[in-house]
């Protein structure tokens, strides 16, 4: 057997990778499992994009390579979108780089900026795609407590104290997956002066900023943020394209220009029909959003009645398509959701996947119809 790279050790398989094979297989079995695990969005797209994409699809040059840097005009509408909803004024040609999906983006990130045996600051709990991507190319991740007394930000003063010198990266995440926790201006003044005083890269990682939260914020907004800062965005969640992977990268041109190094032999640009429905869902209305987050209301009310029907308490003024919920006492996460998979055939999230800060903690996604969840709290009941 050809043995695989030393660095396959340091990483274990994706925990949804590996827990949704266990998932369909007891489907196959016949067990009517009902799946609130997973954040990916069971409600469709923009129409009008679906629209577009079939349309471009008889255009000519629709089939061949695209750019690297994406459709001109898909940049230009990405910037107009940060200009609209988040009063950031950005280049779409110099300042904006689309992706396929944001996940892409944290490993041409990690690639364009870390050296072996760099350390990276990373949010406990937080994604776990930053420590793997970290671990992979042979950097440490440096993990930085989030708890629920601190309202799940950051303890400066605690980070101060840490040897920082080889500190190349830090990840943040806000609205914060899992925990659904929002950040406040004097957050993002205070880890953009942070990483300029250290010379640390932040990049913030923003997908959930439209989901059940009345006040988006992006960091590039706060001075000083594109000389030490990246962002990440994504139309998975805001707009129910996760299978579409569209994804962008806001920053400077100059560390734009790194990343878009490592892009440039990963990928060969995003398929044109694509392309043009994400510009056609960039440009929807206030409606939509108001229109989404009253689905999504709706079935967090349901979610609150399903966790208080197991006796988990919550923060009702999270953000995010998720109910980050705490056990009883002494109750642990990995034994709970277990026993929640085989007594009741419901799927949850151990808090643990997302770090030690995540124990004694649950994670509900709230994609799923009403009368599913409504069919979770009968059999709970």
């Amino acid at each position: 057997m050809i043995k695989t790279a030393n660095r396959l050790k340091s990483v274990k398989e994706y925990y949804f990778s590996k827990k949704l094979r266990e998932v369909a297989f007891l489907k196959s079995q016949g067990r009517p499992i009902i799946n609130l695990g997973i954040g990916s969005p069971d409600l469709k797209p923009p129409t009008k994009a679906t629209a577009l994409l079939k349309e471009s699809l008889e255009e000519e040059g629709a089939h061949k390579y695209q750019s690297y840097q994406g459709l001109p005009e898909l940049r230009d509408e990405i910037a107009n979108f940060y200009k609209r909803h988040y009063k950031v004024s950005l280049s779409g040609q110099t300042e904006v780089l689309p992706l396929l999906g944001s996940k892409e983006g944290i490993m041409h990130i990690s690639m364009a900026f870390l050296n072996s045996r760099d350390r990276v600051l990373i949010p406990n709990p937080g994604y776990p795609t930053y420590a793997a991507v970290t671990k992979l190319l042979g950097a440490k991740p440096l993990f930085y407590d989030l708890k629920e007394e601190q309202h799940w930000l950051p303890d400066f003063v605690a980070l101060e104290r840490l040897d920082l010198s080889k500190v190349k990266i830090m990840w943040i995440n806000y609205p914060h997956m899992p925990t659904g926790a929002n950040a406040d201006n004097k957050f993002y003044d205070d880890v953009i002066a942070f990483g300029i005083r250290h010379h640390i890269l932040i990049v913030n990682d923003n997908p959930y900023s439209f989901v059940l939260n009345e006040n988006p914020l992006s960091i590039m907004r706060y001075k000083n943020a594109k000389e030490i800062c990246l962002e990440l965005n994504s139309l998975s969640k805001t707009f129910n394209m996760s299978g579409w992977r569209v994804g962008t990268l806001v920053g400077s041109y100059e560390h734009l220009s790194a990343v878009l190094k490592v892009k440039s032999n990963m990928d060969s640009g995003m398929f044109y029909g694509i392309q043009k429905g994400a510009i056609e869902a960039l440009q929807s209305s206030d409606m939509w959003f108001q229109s989404l987050n009253s689905v999504y209301e709706e079935r967090r009310k349901l979610i609150w009645k399903l966790a208080d029907s197991l006796n988990c308490t919550y923060d009702e003024h999270a953000s995010g398509m998720f109910v980050w919920a705490k056990l009883p006492k002494r109750v642990k996460s990995e034994t709970f959701t277990d026993m929640v998979l085989k007594d009741y055939f419901i799927f949850i999230t151990p808090g643990t996947v997302f770090g030690k800060n995540g124990r004694g903690y649950v994670r509900f996604s709230l994609c799923a119809p009403e009368e599913t969840i409504k069919e979770a709290i009968a059999r709970i009941r």
